[in-house]
């Protein structure tokens, strides 16, 4: 049996994109790919493992959620917030590095 694989990054931690450049915050951790066909299609490249953890992240400045693989994204340790519509529903505070999360993880 394969060692299960942790993620590297938390809920409410600040990110960044390594390849398009993006900072945001990570709203949710999935185990591994857990999109569909088409969703795969768009965004997975052979760079991007299906089987280690993926990152629901709501993107700096802009008003979308993003689904990155683990190996395309770096912490960011520039200490500013990130600017989303949907941080609310999602954190409580901003505490310098990290967002709290509204809702304990299971």
């Amino acid at each position: 049996m394969a060692d299960r694989m942790f993620a590297e990054f938390s809920l409410g931690q600040i990110v960044h994109h390594v390849e398009l450049g993006y900072r945001g915050v990570i709203v949710d951790v999935d185990p591994m790919f857990l999109g569909d066909c088409e969703t795969a299609a768009l965004a997975v490249s052979d760079d991007e493992p299906l089987e280690r953890p993926w990152y629901h992240v709501l993107a700096d400045g802009r008003d979308h959620v993003t689904y990155v693989c683990e190996t395309m994204l770096t912490a960011d340790d520039s200490g500013k917030p990130v600017t989303h519509p949907s941080l609310s529903l999602f954190f409580t505070s901003f505490e310098g590095s990290h967002y709290t999360p509204r809702r304990v993880a299971n």
